[in-house]
This record gives C-alpha cells, structure tokens and sequence, in this order.
C-alpha cells in the first residue's frame, strides 16, 4: 500500500495562519501608508472636484430652479411632483448596479469618469431641452433628462463615495465634506442669484431656465475634471465579482446581521419621504410674494448660504461627536422650518425660513454620506452606500408625487404637516434605536 500523506498538524496550521495573518497586516499597512502619502494631494483633488460639481449640481437639485421651470413650463403641481419623482426614480433604480460594477474592482476611479460624463449629459440635455423645444416638448424631454441625472447620479454617488471613503481617512472627512460644501455654498449662492436676477429675470439667451441649467453644466464639467489628480490605492482584499442578481438576494443576510444598519436605513427612508414637499416650497412661496427672478434669486442665495454657512459646524460636529448627532440636529432644524415655513409672508420671512431649510436638509446629506461608511467592513462598503442611496431615492421619487396629489386635492399646508411627520418618526428611531456606528470601530 502507498504510503499516505501525513496530516497537517495543528502546529503547522496555526503557523500557515499566522503567516498569512502577518501578511495581510503588512499588505493593509502599506495600503494605508500609500493613503498617507497622497494624502495632501488627494484631499486637494476631492475638494476641487466638489467645489466645481457641487456649485453646478446645487442649481439643479436646489428647491427652486427645476420646480420653478416645470411648473412654468406646464402650470401644474402634480407635474412638479412628476418631474421630481423622475429623477429620482432613476437613482433609486441605478444605485445598487453601481455597486455590483465596482465592489470587485481596486481601481474604480476611471469607470467613476465615465459615469460623472454621462450624469452631465443630462443637466445638458436639460438645457438644450429649453433652448430649442416648445414648452410641451420641453416639459417632456426635462422629465427624461432629469431622469437620465437621476440613473448617472445613482450609480456616480456609490463610486464617488467609496473613492472618498478610500483615499480620506475617517478622521478628516468631516472637514473635507463640510469645508467642500461650504466652499461649494458659496460660490452656488452666488451663482443662483445671478441666475435668478441675470438670467431668469432677463430671460439670458432667449431662455433664462436653460441659461442657468448650461451654466449648472459648465461648472460640473470642469469640477470632474479635477478628479484625475486623484492617486488612487489598490486595496489589499476586494470582493469577488459575483453575479448582479445573487448578490441582491444576499442584502436581507446583510440587513438581518446588523440590525442598527437595518434601523437606519428606516431612518433615512422616513426623512427622505419627508422631501415630499420639498418642490413645493418655492411654489408656496412664490404664491405669497410673487415668482420673479429676483424673489427666485434671493430665496435660492438664503437657502444655499446656510447651507454653505452651517457646512463647517456640521462637518465640526461629526469629526468631534460623530455624524449621529449631526443626523439628529439637521432633521429637527429641518422639521422646525417646514413648520416655520406656513407663517411666512413676506420676503424676508421666507429667506429666513429657506436658510433653516438649507441648513437642515445640508446636514442630512452630509451626515447620511459619512456615516454609512462606519457601519461595517470596507469589502461590502460599495453595497451599503448602494442601499442607503436606494432607500432615500425610492422615497425621494415616491414623495413628490404624493406630495403633488396632496397639493393638488388638499393644501400646500397639509403637505408641510405630512413632511415634518415624518421627519419626526425618522429623528425618533435614530434617537431611540440606533448608537453612534463610530464607536463600533469597524472600518476607518
């Protein structure tokens, strides 16, 4: 009889693991030794990029220019809603195939490229729309357009976060995330003045709606541009490519695993449903004092400039306390001014009332963004910003369309009651059911 191979003893086994144990420590090492290096550069590049792209991207997802345009273009609340609903139904729709194409990649900034181009063409076609269709086939075309925004931005929102997330250690992002949308603020508010003042107003190039849209356009562009600055690390281990439809039947594994995540996901979805009556905000308003370019202008510079102005101290707060309680803060400073928002009749009021608006729904974004990242382990990252995205996109599409049907049949009031609802039940579970993920310590 041949003789048998002996046995691995437990002796040799232990030393295999310890040996590839050691090899994994010095590979994740050199990895993070390799993001300080380019640390400098890199913060630079993603500040640049979010400068430039989100001054653009603020006058299109801002909660006047687009509601306005629709509304001129058909008269109609429900189309607002309509309109709205589209773009975000094609983020919600792109969000997790945008992780499935990148979880299994270590270089995912080229194809993040390729989408940020596509995501532009449609705040392009957007403008173009306006310049040369009639008004009933411009208000078609805006819809797909919009769409065509939402499904680029899905799957750009995963890609762009996970590179952040890879090349901006934990202890710095809320500075970078606060000081970029405070820089971004600025400018923006400047920005939509002179849209609303110079280009609505003066109806700049035969259509000041699409003007402003081509200006949106311009200043992206050249913000994802700055992008290719970036130096981007191979991490040590990615996830094996698998299959788009597997892996969607392993997110309720992943949800059941970690039931704060679940309960925030809830969380986020209650406050996104909430922005059922964010395009109607400008429309309230307008009612009360009138749609000119300049109320436009000044409504748009009062919300992007708290924005801008409460971008540091949210990112202060999350670097110091966490993004839990920036989370908690934003919803209630959002909620108070939907409420704020129907004793408001003049314009001065209003802008005060758009400036809560803005610093809340600034925080939200900005805590939701960051503080997904520090829920788990950095192989399944790419899938929990997909999910997050999917969830508060699923209800950003549902909620202008309700908020429409609720406009149209009731009442702007009952709109804004229903709206600071429901941020109430999301700042009640976050408060109640879900610790700072921070401290869990699982993915810096």
């Amino acid at each position: 009889m041949a003789d048998t191979p002996p046995d691995i003893t437990e002796t040799e086994l232990l030393r295999s693991e310890l040996h590839w144990s050691a090899d994994r420590q010095k590979a994740e090492a050199d990895y993070h030794a390799e993001v300080e290096t380019n640390l400098r550069r890199n913060f630079a590049a993603n500040l640049a990029h979010g400068l430039l792209g989100q001054t653009g991207f603020r006058l299109v997802t801002a909660p006047t220019f687009v509601p306005a345009y629709i509304y001129l273009l058909s008269g109609s609340e429900f189309m607002v809603g309509l309109a709205l609903a589209s773009q975000w139904l094609g983020n919600a729709l792109s969000s997790t195939l945008g992780a499935t194409m990148v979880e299994h990649r270590k270089r995912v900034l080229p194809i993040g490229m390729l989408i940020g181009w596509g995501m532009r063409g449609g705040v392009l076609g957007l403008a173009l729309s306006g310049y040369f269709l009639p008004p009933d086939w411009a208000l078609v075309f805006a819809c797909v357009f919009l769409m065509c925004f939402g499904l680029f931005n899905g799957i750009q929102s995963v890609i762009f976060n996970y590179l952040m997330a890879k090349v901006i250690p934990l202890r710095l992002r809320g500075r970078l995330t606060g000081f970029r949308n405070f820089a971004a603020g600025l400018t923006a508010s400047g920005v939509a003045y002179i849209g609303g003042k110079y280009f609505v107003e003066a109806n700049a190039l035969g259509n000041g709606y699409a003007t402003t849209f081509l200006a949106a356009f311009i200043l992206t562009s050249i913000g994802l541009s700055m992008l290719m600055m970036v130096r981007e690390p191979e991490p040590p281990t990615v996830r094996a490519r698998t299959n788009f439809f597997h892996r969607m039947r392993e997110i309720p594994g992943l949800l059941r695993e970690d039931k704060e995540l679940l309960r925030f996901y809830l969380a986020s979805s209650a406050a996104a449903l909430g922005t059922l009556a964010v395009p109607f905000y400008i429309l309230y308003a307008t009612k009360s004092i009138g749609m000119t370019g300049t109320n436009l202008g000044v409504l748009s510079t009062a919300f992007l400039l708290s924005q801008t102005g409460t971008n540091l101290l949210w990112g202060w707060i999350a670097d110091r306390f966490g993004n839990r309680l920036v989370f908690l803060l934003s919803i209630g400073t959002w909620a108070l001014a939907t409420l704020l928002l129907m004793e408001a009749h003049t314009l001065w009021a209003l802008a005060a009332v758009f400036a809560g608006l803005g610093a809340g729904q600034g925080g939200f974004q900005n805590s939701t963004n960051n503080i997904i990242l520090e829920f788990g382990t950095r192989e399944d990252l790419p899938m929990r910003i997909a999910m997050m995205n999917t969830a508060v996109s699923a209800m950003n599409a549902v909620g202008p369309l309700l908020g429409g049907l609720i406009a149209h049949f009731f009442s702007f009031y009952a709109v804004f009651f229903l709206s600071a609802a429901m941020l109430a039940v999301s700042f009640g579970t976050v408060l109640f059911a879900v610790k700072e993920p921070r401290a869990r310590g699982l993915f810096h």
